[in-house]
Parts: C-alpha cells; structure tokens; sequence
C-alpha cells in the first residue's frame, strides 16, 4: 500500500505562486497540477499533489500559515496504488518512514469526529452493554469478545489523549462528555432491559453465584491496568500510523464495555459489591487506556519535532 496522500488545495489566486512554491520545495511531493480557476465554491485557483506522508505534517502547517484553511480548503485522501517511478522518487525523498508519520491536522479531524455523542455512538455502545450482560448472565465469552469487538469507545477516548497532547481543551470536554454520558446512558437502559428481563423470569439470582469464565470482567487486578495500558499504546500506534487492521486486536483486549454491562447486571440482581468492582474495572480500563494512549502520542511528537539531522521542525 502507498504512503502518498492526495492533496487538494483550493486557494485565491493572490496565493497560488506560494502554494506552488511550496509544494515545488517539498521532497515528498509529486504529480504536481494547476487548475486555475477551477474553484467554484470557494472560489479559487485548485493545486493538487500527491504528498509522501512523511513529508505532510509540515506541508500541511506551512499551507496553514498562508490562511487557506479559513479562505479556501485542504483537503487529503488515501492512495491504495500508485504505478509511478515519480512516486517512488518522492517517498523515497521524503525523510522518514511513512508508517511512523504522524499527520496531526488527520489525527486531529479524526479523533474528533469519532469523539461525537450522537445516536450512532449511543447505538452501538447500548448494544455492546446489552451483548456484555447477556455474556455473563450464559457465561458466553464468545459473546463478551462480541461486546468488546461492538464497543465504540476507544474513539473519544484517543480524542481524549489527543486534546491532552495537543492542549484542544475543546475536543478533551467534547471526549468526557461522549464517555460520561454515553456510559451512563447505555448502562441505565441495560439495567432497565435486564430488569425486565429478570422480571419475565429469564434468569435469576443464581446466576451471581456460581463459577463463571467471565469472572474477569469484575475482578480488578495489576493485570487490568497493564493489559489497558498495552492496548491504549497498540490503539494509538495503529491510529498515528493508519494500521487501523491492528484496532481489531485492541478492542477484544480491554473489559471496558463488559464492566459496564457486568455493573448494570450486578446492581438490578442486588450485587453492589460486584457493581462496585465492575465499575472500578472501567475507570482503571480507561484511564489505564489513555494514560498509555497520551504516552505515546508524547513520543511520536517528540519524533516528528527533529529532523534527522536534529534540526527543529514547526509545530503543528
């Protein structure tokens, strides 16, 4: 698969030379275009490129600097395939490996997009909780992995590392509130389907006594705090990279959504003990998640800040 993103600038006429200038200057860049006039909505003059990712970072804040992200647009997409001896040239030009690239101003959008609370986050981590309870209540850990697998929560809470790192105060109030609420939401309407369930006469409260393989989901140990800190760094190292196929290994790794299903479940069969333990396993989870996550993202920028040559690069 290539590095190379495509690159599309629509800019005023007045910048198109500085624009062209600096993708001229730019080792990564490659396949070079001018459509002027072609902007219709924003008016403007479209420059295209396509851009090694290493080489984008400070493209993409040079770019800023002239005001194009407020009067024009930038925008970026993914090469799969690029058959050019060009291309070659410009990855192999630009400094760095494109897997340990971090393109901040992508990172950014899309940790902040995943960090929304809307009717599809909320969707998908009511399920999750659902799948967690129903888990524990047949001692299915195939469908505790299931929940795990459904749970959309290490969106807000990269967002969340992201904000710290990068001081976005309002992308870090915009996590909390996506896990807050959206925790609280999906273990609230849990609880009131497993009280319906359990008044329906489905199961009842033996199911709390007995050997069960999902045990692990309540039970806080050392080990829950380092298996949350190793997948808050995998999850984070697979977003910054874009090997977003290694996610897959991070989300049935935690007991994040399961606690809060085994929490919800605990409470309406009179286990606040449980509950309690339950839910203490989430926090560790999480902020064993985004201590690790914020970690990580504190290295990877201390990278990016140098050259090879150990000259300091602009911030983005």
């Amino acid at each position: 698969m290539s590095s190379l993103l495509h690159l599309r600038v629509v800019n005023q006429p007045e910048h198109t030379q500085a624009v062209l200038r600096l993708l001229e200057d730019c080792p990564g860049a490659t396949h070079l275009v001018l459509l002027p006039g072609a902007g219709v909505r924003p008016a403007g003059d479209v420059v295209e490129a396509d851009v090694a990712r290493e080489a984008l970072d400070d493209l993409l804040t040079e770019l800023c600097a002239l005001g194009i992200d407020h009067h024009g647009a930038i925008t970026l997409e993914s090469i799969d395939t690029a058959l050019s001896d060009a291309a070659d040239q410009a990855e192999i030009a630009a400094p760095g490996e494109g897997a340990d690239a971090v393109v901040w101003e992508e990172l950014l959008a899309r940790t902040g997009e995943e960090s929304r609370l809307n009717f599809t986050y909320l969707g998908f981590l009511t399920i999750a909780c659902l799948l967690a309870a129903i888990g524990v209540i047949t001692d299915s850990v195939i469908t505790i992995v299931g929940a795990m697998v459904v749970g959309p929560e290490f969106g807000p809470l990269a967002a969340l590392s992201v904000g710290l790192v990068l001081r976005r105060w309002d992308l870090v109030r915009r996590a909390l509130a996506a896990l807050l609420l959206g925790f609280q939401c999906a273990m609230v309407i849990t609880a009131g389907l497993v009280a319906l369930g359990y008044a329906a006469g489905l199961f009842d409260e033996s199911i709390m006594h007995v050997n069960h393989q999902s045990d692990f989901v309540y039970q806080v140990g050392p080990f829950s705090l380092i298996v949350a800190l190793l997948a808050g760094a995998a999850g984070m190292l697979s977003l910054t990279s874009a090997k977003s196929a290694a996610l897959v290994g991070v989300f049935i790794s935690v007991t994040t959504v399961p606690a809060a299903g085994y929490a919800a479940l605990a409470l309406v069969l009179g286990e606040p003990g449980r509950a309690g333990q339950s839910a203490l396993q989430l926090l560790v989870n999480l902020a064993g998640i985004v201590l690790a996550a914020t970690i990580v993202l504190l290295l990877r920028n201390r990278r990016n800040k140098y050259q090879d040559n150990g000259r300091p690069l602009a911030d983005g």
